[in-house]
């Protein structure tokens, strides 16, 4: 039997809610600041900021997100209305907005690496497991995200991924899962009691 194979890291990809509700495919539309210096990906993780606006999230044990970021519209000095699927850093736009994916009840689609880019694997042990997130630079090209999820999966409290299944259809010849089924595991900014 052929397997598909993952060539590389996607991001995060909307799939569906906890006890498998459907995706509707709903966002939100949050401001992105004017100049806002650092590019994000589609399928990049987003956070808020004390000013309303979202930005990059660094994923890490403090990250605090919102969703994942899904395109952005903003007018440009140039092309004027302009559709993005990625926020190119430093554009100046008072109108940018950004298209996210903020349930906390998502479910999200994503590679499983190794290291960097080079896809690695996950076997059933690892599902109900924590894993981090890893964060490879996103495509200016495509306007995708890179980023990930490690390959070792582990019961820390501040992972930021909760390893809920995986996905059956690209594992690999070895038995090996390349694609998991994860959702937020750390505070979650809707979640958060003393607000951001």
């Amino acid at each position: 039997m052929a397997y598909p194979t993952i060539s590389g890291p996607y991001g995060l990809k909307p799939t569906g809610k906890i006890g498998g509700r459907a995706d509707n495919g709903a966002n939100r539309n949050i401001s992105i600041a004017s100049g806002y210096a650092t590019d994000i990906f589609f399928g990049d993780p987003v956070g808020l900021t004390a000013a309303g606006t979202i930005e990059f999230e660094t994923p890490d044990a403090a990250m605090a997100p919102v969703g994942v970021f899904l395109g952005c519209f903003y007018t440009d000095a140039t092309n004027g209305p302009t559709y993005s699927q990625y926020w190119p850093a430093s554009t100046v736009a008072s109108d940018a907005i950004a298209y996210v994916c903020d349930d906390p009840d998502q479910l999200f689609k994503v590679a499983v690496v190794s290291s960097g880019t080079t896809i690695g694997d996950f076997a059933l042990t690892d599902v109900g497991r924590n894993a981090a997130m890893v964060n490879n630079s996103g495509s200016t090209v495509t306007g995708n995200s890179k980023a990930a999820i490690s390959h070792t999966s582990a019961t820390t409290a501040t992972l930021p991924l909760r390893i809920v299944d995986l996905v059956e259809e690209t594992k690999n010849s070895s038995g090996g899962f390349t694609e998991a089924i994860v959702k937020w595991n750390v505070g979650h900014s809707y979640d958060n009691t003393t607000g951001v």
